[in-house]
């Protein structure tokens, strides 16, 4: 999770080319068989929340070339949506002329959640490639002894299930680093450089990815907009939002970098009570939780010839076409 130290080069402005791609990423999965976590961390959570084979494990959590790591990549990296960032927020029991609404916030929040229903229904696709008509795993779809490119493009039904499920995780797991959604404030006044933390240990209900993937998207969106506290906030980060709109900088709102970021043990905010603890703990239930409904999701999605659990076997095993009968 750490926010994400930038990659190296200036930053960009937003563009009708970069805005083409936001759209993309907020809607888009692919056709045909597609500041955060520090890498570290990102790969920490992932291996501890899936009961994968070594091979398959390394190359959804590797702290450099895992899927769970693509987003951090550009000019993914640049998109506040695949980080859940910028749906901050101060009630105005604290700030009276807070720049943004609620309602704005929770806009951004739900931008973020956006990507993920789309990866998760994109993964559901892909996977139809692992197996054949009668249920056999095929072997050249689920093959790792070469590494998947986290493209987008066509390739390999394994590489392409890992890389929608990395880039629709990522932003789950920064969403426990980058919100108030599980820490609490450090002693002192609640305002800009300190705001509420909700101390919450259970999972974020609005993250419920795969029911809101057979729902329309205007249903989900209005039911997860309910969901949200009125005192949840992600960072600011200077990077594009779901508007296409990339801010200067985080003058006057709460900020993700020297404020509400927990990427790293050190980060200032990490650094009260167990905040850092917290949001590690609670991105790493939230994959276990997202894993399990995604099984659940193939089962119920290709019932014949067991192809669903099938599937779920190709996902979990190194030499699938050996250990899937």
């Amino acid at each position: 999770m750490p926010h994400r130290l930038p990659p190296p080069g200036p930053p960009r402005t937003a563009s009708v080319a970069f805005a083409a791609f936001l759209a993309a990423a907020l809607t888009a999965v692919p056709s045909g068989p597609a500041h955060a976590f520090t890498g570290d961390n990102h790969e920490d959570i992932t291996r501890a929340a899936l009961p994968w084979e070594p091979i398959t494990l390394t190359a959804m959590a590797d702290a450099r070339d895992g899927a769970i790591n693509a987003n951090d990549h550009r000019p993914y990296f640049d998109v506040g949506p695949l980080h859940c960032d910028n749906a901050d927020y101060l009630g105005p029991r604290y700030a009276p002329d807070y720049p943004r609404t609620r309602d704005e916030a929770s806009t951004e929040l739900l931008a973020c959640i956006r990507t993920s229903v789309a990866r998760f229904r994109g993964a559901v696709r892909a996977a139809d490639g692992l197996v054949d008509a009668d249920g056999k795993v095929r072997a050249d779809q689920s093959d790792l002894s070469s590494p998947c490119a986290w493209d987008g493009k066509p390739g390999r039904a394994k590489c392409s299930v890992l890389e929608q499920l990395g880039r629709g995780w990522h932003q789950i797991e920064d969403f426990y680093s980058h919100s108030n959604w599980s820490d609490r404030p450090a002693p002192g006044p609640i305002g800009l450089d300190n705001p509420p933390g909700l101390e919450r240990t259970g999972l974020a209900p609005f993250f419920d990815i795969r029911r809101y993937s057979a729902m329309k998207d205007a249903a989900w969106t209005q039911e997860a907009r309910e969901r949200i506290p009125a005192d949840l906030a992600t960072g600011c980060y200077p990077d594009i939002d779901s508007t296409g709109v990339k801010a200067a900088d985080c003058a006057g709102r709460v900020a993700h970098n020297r404020v509400l970021n927990k990427d790293t043990a050190a980060s200032a905010r990490a650094k009260t009570g167990d905040n850092f603890g917290r949001a590690t703990a609670g991105a790493t239930s939230e994959i276990t939780r997202q894993w399990n409904d995604f099984k659940a999701g193939l089962l119920a999605a290709y019932p014949d010839h067991r192809r669903g659990a099938q599937m779920v076997c190709a996902l979990v095993q190194d030499d699938p076409a050996t250990a899937c009968p």
